[in-house]
């Protein structure tokens, strides 16, 4: 049985130092987005932090504000112009899961007016399989069923995931 956790080890949670964290840069079809995805270590799992700024307003006509959100398993940002993150590879999938049960396979961002907050635990992963790995953003959002990687559309952001000194 799960104990239940108490509000201040949420708290306690909440304020820890990050084990790991990647700087997202847009491509140069969205120079203007950015953020910082934050990783900690805890006993139930890693508790992500993403914040991300300059978010399109709309994707493609009209779009519905949710992008996808994955850690990928290449350890580079960099590509060709056909596709600016190549080099991050495919969603990040040590057991060779069907998606959406990728280890990679993260919550979609919701974007308020270009900016999106989002925190949440995972046990998919520890902080140490991820380090040199990279975090990706997409167009558009992940329909959960396409099969390999959810028809999120193309890569618009990336950030390679560093230890923390």
């Amino acid at each position: 049985m799960l104990k239940t956790t108490q509000p201040t080890d949420l708290l306690a949670a909440l304020r820890c130092s990050p084990d790991a964290w990647a700087a997202v840069r847009g491509s140069e079809r969205c120079p203007q987005l950015s953020g910082t995805v934050r990783f900690c270590q805890t006993r139930r799992g890693v508790l992500v932090f993403a914040e991300i700024f300059g978010l399109p307003e709309t994707v493609e006509s009209c779009g519905n504000g949710f992008f996808a959100f994955h850690i990928h398993g290449g350890s580079s940002c960099t590509g060709d112009s056909a596709d600016p993150f190549a080099d991050a590879l495919a969603h990040y999938n040590p057991e060779a899961c069907p998606h959406p049960a990728h280890a990679g396979d993260l919550p979609p961002l919701l974007s308020n007016h270009g900016y999106a907050l989002q925190v949440f635990l995972t046990d998919r992963f520890t902080v140490r399989e991820i380090i040199g790995r990279t975090v990706i953003l997409h167009t558009g959002v992940d329909d959960f069923t396409t099969q390999p990687a959810g028809s999120a559309g193309s890569k618009i952001a990336c950030g390679r995931i560093v230890r923390s000194r």
